[in-house]
């Protein structure tokens, strides 16, 4: 069995994290998770939905690798959250049951995050005499601030989605019923859009959150070169002339 499964739903990729019983993260579960992403880039998605087919979304890293005492080197765990961040499309976490440790990073890792209203979000490494390996500090530190960023990791509690949206750490909170259309929405909405401009926007946005505004400006050129190069920017002002704006139907290329 697959413990990531990718599946194309007309321009959507659907990664379902799917290792029982609670998506417990090790090397190969990582592995398959950006193996699915490359996939949904190799297919010509133009968004992805990352979501869990479990109970929980991901409840963390399988500690059983920890008592071994084997660590990875920063140089892996930045080629992780690379790949998993900068895969060039959307990417829109649909997140129920608990996003905890690792499972909140991986979530973080997402442009978008869409929340049920019964989830459970929280970096709970500090009671294991840890703190978050996979990014979470300086994630939330860029989504709400320094403060919210040391108050989850030094405290190590959960906290409800309604909060983290007030923070600013998810994009939406829907009840859990409404979970996999609301994602799904998103995912579609951004898959119609124009897919290489919406690319540049995630581009410059990464960038100037890892490296500030300075380092994203220097590659503000060859992003507009790439987007002014698409049929879609002239799709797109041809729409605007003709019949206003919103009006444009978007090839991704």
């Amino acid at each position: 069995m697959s413990t990531v499964i990718f599946e194309k739903q007309g321009a959507v990729g659907v990664v379902t994290l799917n290792k029982p019983p609670h998506n417990l993260i090790d090397d190969i579960f990582l592995k398959a998770l950006m193996d699915c992403y490359e996939c949904a880039a190799r297919e010509n998605c133009r968004a992805i939905v990352l979501r869990s087919a479990m109970r929980h979304f991901c409840a963390g890293a399988d500690t059983n690798g920890f008592s071994t005492g084997r660590r990875r080197n920063q140089a892996e765990f930045e080629a992780i959250l690379n790949g998993l961040e900068d895969v060039t499309i959307p990417t829109v976490a649909a997140v129920h049951g608990a996003a905890l440790g690792g499972g909140f990073e991986l979530a973080l890792t997402c442009d978008t995050i869409i929340a049920a209203d019964t989830a459970k979000f929280g970096m709970a490494e500090a009671s294991l005499g840890l703190l978050p390996l996979l990014g979470g500090v300086q994630r939330v530190a860029q989504r709400a601030g320094s403060a919210r960023a040391k108050e989850m990791a030094m405290l190590a509690r959960r906290h409800e989605p309604a909060m983290l949206e007030r923070w600013g750490v998810i994009n939406l909170v829907v009840a859990e019923v409404d979970l996999p259309e609301a994602a799904m929405s998103w995912a579609r909405q951004l898959a119609a859009g124009p897919t290489v401009a919406l690319g540049g926007i995630k581009r410059l946005a990464n960038l100037s959150a890892r490296s500030g505004v300075y380092a994203a400006d220097l590659i503000q050129t060859e992003v507009n070169d790439a987007m002014w190069a698409t049929a879609d920017q002239k799709r797109g002002l041809a729409a605007f002339a003709a019949t206003g704006p919103g009006t444009a139907v978007f090839e991704g290329n």
